[in-house]
């Protein structure tokens, strides 16, 4: 059984009641997430919820061309799978690990379970879905109305608000095709970005040397996001 400072890297599981986490707790397996690696595909019957903790997940819509765009980024603040407690069992997105670290496993019974018996953990999970409904909605907005280093700018700050650290490894590639643009695009932009003295970017790795500098650049999107978060998923248990 995982112990708690464990379990307390992931926020929803840090939030859960003693009684509901400890229910939990035995069923929760730590595995490893690699960068690029593949977590459910489109369309795919899912038979597990993901608890990153030190990783993050990218949540992708790829059209019938192959060309994808990421939709909504998931690290320590929830949970990859709402579609199975929400009673869809598939999702047409795929998600990918877009950042290597840790997470905890859990068969998708096991949390139907808890949804269907109602109390805290049914309320977690649906504000934890508000929220990310939130995010994908505003995703969509500024895919459609900011630029690319906005985009980016917003895309780095909420990576960074799951990560413990301000470097994140990831190829151009990822990047181009999260975004839904060119790897040259990626590439302007970001050298932007370094020549403002915001960020250090090399092949596969970015580190963010004013955080400040980027939340004065990145578009209303960043901050919308982060403000829905902090609303319904508060520290305190109050659920």
């Amino acid at each position: 059984m995982p112990d708690t400072p464990l379990l307390n890297q992931n926020h929803l599981l840090s939030v859960l009641p003693e009684t509901e986490r400890a229910r939990l707790a035995p069923h929760l397996v730590p595995i490893e997430m690699t960068l690029g690696d593949v977590v459910y595909e489109s369309g795919d019957r899912q038979r597990f919820i993901y608890f990153p903790t030190t990783s993050i997940v990218s949540l992708l819509y790829v059209m019938e061309d192959g060309a994808s765009a990421e939709i909504a980024i998931v690290g320590n603040e929830g949970l990859i799978g709402i579609a199975l407690f929400m009673g869809g069992e598939t999702t047409p997105s795929r998600a990918i690990v877009q950042s290597a670290g840790t997470a905890f496993q859990l068969e998708a019974q096991i949390l139907k379970q808890e949804f269907i018996r109602g109390g805290p953990v049914q309320r977690l999970l649906l504000r934890y879905t508000q929220a990310l409904i939130t995010q994908m909605a505003q995703t969509a907005v500024c895919n459609r109305h900011h630029s690319i280093d906005q985009q980016l700018c917003r895309w780095l700050l909420l990576s960074m608000d799951r990560l413990p650290s301000n470097e994140l490894k990831m190829t151009q590639e990822l990047i181009a095709n999260m975004l839904g643009v060119r790897r040259s695009g990626v590439t302007e932009a970001a050298l932007k970005l370094q020549d403002a003295g915001l960020i250090r970017y090399g092949h596969g790795h970015i580190q963010v040397l004013d955080r400040p500098g980027l939340e004065k650049r990145v578009c209303e999107c960043y901050r919308v996001v982060k403000r829905e978060f902090d609303r319904l998923l508060p520290d305190l248990k109050a659920i």
